[in-house]
């Protein structure tokens, strides 16, 4: 009976010194694992270069070209004799291209006003999960716009006339595989203004997000505010806009209304006449398709 008593003890005792040196080990290797993660980007924070008519953090992928058209039609209470706006459209044709994951040029075309637009955007911070998390991400975007419509009677507009520069920060954070937002501080700098009592310098703020509802659609939508006591010669509204987005294979594709005619940012920020309540509602569509034209680019990914 001692005997069994004694062989007991002695795998008791045996027993709870392995638990203790497996809950070390344990231990050890979730240190070790902790220790060696590596921080990961957040891709896929938004799933194209524009929320509807405003950019995104996003950028093309290294030797990604994306083409984008923008189309917009006349206002929704034009009436039933221009079929409620079908009857007149406006479009803009945009080509992207990625020359580092970080750095992306872009051109554009407009048919309102007949504008070229050009920009950069580059990359300052990549949102990352792991040991060293970076919150948000974060992207400098600056170009210019230049519109061409010809004026009989102001033969004085020559180019530096016709030209505006914008510059905005672009910070964004995705916070599930579900929502994503971004907010934007922005300077205009229009060459030309209507009157003196308009300022050539302008400061807008542009607040936006996407809402992921099944694997392929979301709904996205932004506001820009424009800063008061900056356009006083025309009446100039908040240009409020929606989205309802379709991803299909390589092209996304989305159904818009918005109070703005405009496609670029000088036209939407300062240049919206347009308002909710009265109807001036523009719907239309924009469409973007992503090509690989270098061995280098990096097949896109959907989160």
């Amino acid at each position: 009976m001692k005997q069994r008593l004694l062989f007991l003890f002695v795998v008791i005792i045996t027993a709870n010194r392995l638990q203790a040196q497996d809950s070390t080990l344990l231990n050890m290797l979730s240190d070790s694992m902790q220790a060696n993660e590596k921080p990961m980007p957040v891709r896929g924070t938004f799933k194209g270069l524009y929320i509807v008519n405003m950019k995104t953090v996003e950028s093309s992928a290294r030797g990604a070209l994306n083409f984008l058209i923008m189309h917009r039609f006349g206002r929704l209470n034009d009436g039933a004799y221009n079929f409620f706006g079908l009857d007149n459209a406006s479009i803009r044709l945009g080509l992207d291209y990625g020359i580092t994951d970080r750095l992306a040029i872009g051109i554009g075309r407009s048919s309102l006003e007949k504008t070229f637009d050009a920009y950069f955007k580059y990359r300052l911070l990549w949102q990352t999960d792991g040991s060293e998390r970076v919150p948000l991400s974060l992207s400098v975007s600056s170009g210019l716009t230049n519109y061409t419509l010809k004026f009989p009677d102001k033969t004085y507009l020559n180019a530096r006339y016709r030209t505006t520069y914008v510059t905005q920060l672009i910070a964004a954070r995705k916070f599930s595989s579900a929502l994503s937002l971004q907010l934007v501080p922005m300077w205009l700098h229009y060459n030309l203004v209507p009157t003196v009592n308009d300022k050539n310098d302008v400061f807008a703020l542009n607040a936006g997000g996407r809402m992921k509802l099944t694997k392929r659609m979301s709904i996205s939508a932004e506001y820009n505010y424009l800063l008061p006591d900056q356009v006083n010669s025309i009446d100039v509204h908040n240009a409020i806009s929606l989205a309802w987005e379709i991803e299909t294979g390589g092209h996304v594709f989305q159904l818009v209304f918005s109070n703005a005619q405009g496609m670029t940012e000088p036209q939407v920020i300062a240049r919206t006449a347009g308002e909710w309540g009265d109807g001036d509602v523009y719907f239309g569509f924009n469409i973007s398709r992503v090509f690989n034209i270098s061995h280098k680019a990096k097949k896109s990914v959907t989160y």
